[in-house]
């Protein structure tokens, strides 16, 4: 079978699994995708994609399968629970699955290495942007494992994210990945507290905005946020709940190295307060509805 009518199969049809099954679908792949939920399987074909009964018929029809589950508990049970990749996959097959979720580094090592010899490989490759910009094919993928397994898997790498860096073995990419994501959530934060206090100064936000990106002060974030905040605009790209998520990751590792990370501990705070207000299925850009809720003296 030619590679351009090659089937990968797809585990996980949310946000970053839909931007996955577009890029893949764009680049001439057939998809087959499998998710617990229905409803994200009926955007799947609608999209143009083929939605699977089990892990077990994705296994069996696909030799190379991408992951974009919402944790490291997900993957682990994808891969290493009863009716997953390593007891469904054919050996012979030489299958190899590509993760795109935020994991934990050290439980995706640990998982790498129980897996056995000649049987399913796993490449770990988190992705550096929204799932909108993963749709663009503007995101950067960090990836991590063995080269072999990697250049099998590189038309699937590069169809999702044609920009990517190799970082070492399994567990780097993911490790990498929450730095990133550490200085992204910390972006978020001064921005939407930047265009508060413009606001509480008197300054039209939008304004602000289009000044604020032709300054020193200027990131991506201001592209790809900056106008979400100054609209209200929430709709998902990237889930506060998510974000959590991976700030509860960072800390963790931050407690195994010993190492403080006061800004990060902040924006952990920010991210708890939506969530207590039930905005965890918001754009992560809703941080600045808590920074507005925190006026002085309340």
């Amino acid at each position: 079978m030619s590679e351009a009518r090659e089937t990968i199969g797809l585990v996980g049809a949310g946000l970053m699994g839909m931007a996955c099954a577009k890029r893949l679908i764009d680049a001439g792949f057939g998809v087959l995708a499998h998710d617990v939920d229905p409803a994200k399987l009926d955007r799947l074909r609608a999209a143009g994609g083929r939605a699977a009964g089990s892990l077990g018929e994705i296994a069996r029809s696909c030799r190379r399968i991408v992951l974009a589950v919402f944790d490291t508990a997900q993957v682990e049970e994808v891969i290493e629970g009863p009716g997953g990749l390593v007891a469904t996959a054919p050996r012979e097959r030489s299958p190899v699955a590509v993760c795109v979720s935020t994991c934990d580094p050290d439980r995706i090592a640990a998982l790498v290495s129980r897996l056995p010899g000649g049987g399913l490989r796993y490449v770990e490759a988190p992705v550096s942007g929204t799932s909108d910009q993963v749709a663009r094919g503007d995101a950067l993928g960090l990836i991590g494992g063995d080269a072999a397994a990697i250049e099998d898997a590189r038309a699937v790498i590069e169809a999702i994210a044609p920009r990517w860096r190799h970082l070492g073995p399994a567990g780097s990419g993911g490790r990498a990945k929450l730095a990133v994501n550490l200085i992204l959530g910390v972006n978020r934060a001064a921005l939407a507290e930047g265009l508060v206090f413009a606001e509480r100064m008197g300054l039209d936000a939008a304004a602000f905005l289009a000044v604020a990106r032709e300054s020193a002060a200027y990131s991506q974030v201001m592209d790809v946020k900056g106008p979400k905040m100054v609209a209200g605009d929430f709709s998902p790209h990237g889930f506060v709940s998510q974000s959590l998520k991976d700030f509860s990751l960072m800390a963790e590792q931050a407690r195994r190295a010993g190492q403080r990370l006061p800004l990060a501990e902040t924006y952990t705070d920010l991210m708890q307060g939506c969530v207590a207000r039930g905005e965890g299925d918001l754009d992560n850009a809703a941080v600045i509805r808590e920074i507005r809720r925190r006026r002085a003296g309340g």
